[in-house]
């Protein structure tokens, strides 16, 4: 390890050290003349160095570099090898070879203004064992190599080695020196015994961790909620959760939980396999008030029980194409651009539910699938996927290409730095059992236009980001389908749905990563039906939030949404939702 080599060196090197601290903070004082007592002091000063066990050898250092470097690490063949090696890795090639300079001013990105010009000059002008590149420069920011390191240090002990032995330090030098020596001891065996402490903890750690291909990652939530509402939401004047009384619902508070882990494994590098499991009973407020535009965007109704919520393998084929496939919930966003920074996420995104992404688009009632990003350039790629819903059984109207499907594509536009846009096209086919136009984010009506009738819909959508200001972001989408009845009595009739959203987030407002966020909209609404009824009136989501960071795993964000005239129905009374979510990531 690069920490055993560097620790080593100087164990055995405290002289180079105080050597290395006296000549930087000295580097403008004029060297004094030679005395006769010079030679004396030297002898004295190399005594001591004797003493202390201290060999300025290039070869010792040879001999404490690691295994990785030095295989046998006992003999002086080894130790001549690694030389070798050093020498021959200095000039393998001649266009990159290193070449002693004798003035620091020969360095031409080298200035006065760099914080270590006055040890650069030192080392040049004063001890001569500083090498710059053919080209004139030192490359002061570049990594140092081992081998670097190795010919560097040697250069600098047989220049220091020189000087000692023909008397190159004055009696000032000497005594200080040896100062130096003395004081900075204790330091290094203090220094050595945190070192090798550092090392026993990451080889506890290395042979004690998780996996060395798996990742986990967890997110918990808590979160303190509820609906408020006059009364009971009325579907065609009558009660919407058929319990036979207009009442009012939402007198108590709910504190509830979803718990989610993730494993990520990589097989190759550039693939990743996820594998989350989620736990939780956080209510979605749909059964309670009615209508599912009320439902939470990070609900987990599970009664506490362990699911396997997300299984998804993900891989790329040269540099230009991700594939995803995935079961369990897995739809055109999870390999798709949502053009929604701050609101799509489940975590940590949205309250309700509808603000996450554009339903028509990314909510195709899938539950497994697979699907490709496709990057053209840096300012052009395409999103594509098939997705399925039950498809699991061989007979009729119940397969992967004769059942619940969407085909679906977004073609991705960066028109500049701070803006994108999605135009998104797709195709969806329901056997009649489980039709959802809406994602279930609309009206009753808008989710079935035609009732559990064989249903197809063109899907139409067109989503944005624009950054206005590095502190301000407006996120806005339009969607639209037009829906058929595949069989029976209905056969043929049409029907059209339509919704929009537009977002204003406020970024690092109070704090740094903080975000207040309004959201508006209108959710997906059935106008123009043939041969039924259609949503009267127009319902609008409103919705206010703010993410403050208490520290960077542990996110609370308090917020409330209100639905007007709920399903589309004006004679219905408008729902509050207020929520306190408080999410830790680790």
């Amino acid at each position: 390890m690069k920490s055993t080599l560097v620790w080593k060196t100087l164990k055995i090197s405290p002289a180079l050290l105080g050597l290395s601290l006296f000549t930087v903070s000295n580097t403008y004082a004029a060297i004094p003349d030679q005395t006769a007592n010079t030679s004396e002091s030297t002898v004295e000063l190399n005594r001591q160095l004797s003493e202390t066990s201290i060999e300025i050898d290039p070869l010792q250092i040879a001999a404490d570099v690691p295994p990785s470097l030095n295989p046998t690490n006992t003999t002086a063949d080894s130790h001549q090898e690694l030389l070798e090696q050093i020498q021959r890795y200095s000039g393998e090639n001649d266009a990159e070879s290193l070449n002693q300079v004798t003035s620091v001013g020969q360095l031409r990105d080298v200035s006065p203004g760099d914080w270590a010009y006055e040890a650069l000059r030192s080392l040049v002008e004063r001890y001569g064992c500083i090498a710059g590149y053919p080209d004139g420069t030192y490359r002061g920011n570049r990594a140092l190599t081992r081998y670097e390191f190795a010919a560097g240090l040697n250069a600098c002990l047989n220049q220091i080695e020189r000087l000692i032995g023909t008397g190159g330090f004055d009696e000032t030098e000497l005594e200080t020196l040896r100062r130096l020596i003395q004081e900075f001891e204790a330091e290094l065996a203090t220094l050595g015994a945190r070192v090798d402490n550092l090392e026993g903890r990451v080889a506890f750690l290395e042979d004690n961790q998780f996996s060395t291909t798996t990742k986990l990652k967890g997110e918990v939530i808590f979160n303190l909620g509820g609906a408020f509402s006059d009364e009971d939401l009325r579907i065609d004047g009558e009660d919407a959760d058929g319990d036979g009384d207009i009442d009012e619902f939402g007198d108590n508070l709910t504190f509830s939980h979803r718990t989610r882990l993730n494993f990520d494994t990589s097989f190759m590098g550039e693939d990743r396999l996820r594998v989350r499991l989620q736990a939780g009973n956080i209510p979605e407020f749909d059964e309670a008030t009615g209508t599912e535009m009320a439902r939470l965007g990070f609900g987990a109704a599970t009664d506490n029980d362990i699911v396997i919520d997300d299984l998804i393998y993900e891989f790329s084929l040269g540099d230009k194409i991700r594939i995803a496939i995935g079961a369990n919930d897995f739809d055109f966003n999870e390999i798709a651009n949502l053009h929604n920074p701050y609101l799509e996420s489940s975590g940590t995104g949205a309250l309700n539910r509808f603000y996450r992404r554009n339903p028509f688009v990314f909510r195709n009632n899938a539950e497994q699938g697979v699907g490709a990003n496709i990057i053209f350039s840096d300012s052009l790629s395409l999103d594509v996927a098939y997705v399925t819903g039950e498809s699991e059984s061989p007979a009729d109207k119940d397969g992967v290409f004769n059942g619940d499907f969407t085909a679906i594509s977004q073609l991705n536009l960066a028109l500049a730095e701070t803006l994108d846009l999605g135009f998104a096209f797709g195709y969806s086919f329901y056997p009649g059992e489980d039709v959802n136009l809406s994602g279930s984010t609309g009206s009753p009506r808008a989710k079935e236009p035609f009732g559990e009738i064989a249903t197809s819909a063109l899907r139409f959508g067109i989503q944005g980001n624009w950054r206005v200001t590095p502190t301000i972001n407006l996120v806005g989408w339009g969607g639209y389908i037009d829906a058929e009845a595949e069989a029976g009595a209905r056969e043929g009739d049409d029907a059209d749905l339509w919704t929009w959203m537009a977002s204003v987030s406020f970024l690092d407002l109070g704090k740094e990563g903080a975000i207040f966020s309004v959201a508006g909209g209108m959710p997906p609404k059935l106008t123009d039906v043939d041969g039924g009824d259609e949503d009267d009136d127009t319902s609008f989501l409103i919705e206010a939030q703010y993410k403050y960071p208490i520290t960077d795993n542990i996110l609370i964000t308090p917020g409330a949404y209100v639905i007007l005239n709920p399903n589309h129905d004006d004679g219905n009374d408008d729902i509050w939702v207020g929520t306190i979510r408080t999410t830790f990531s680790f």
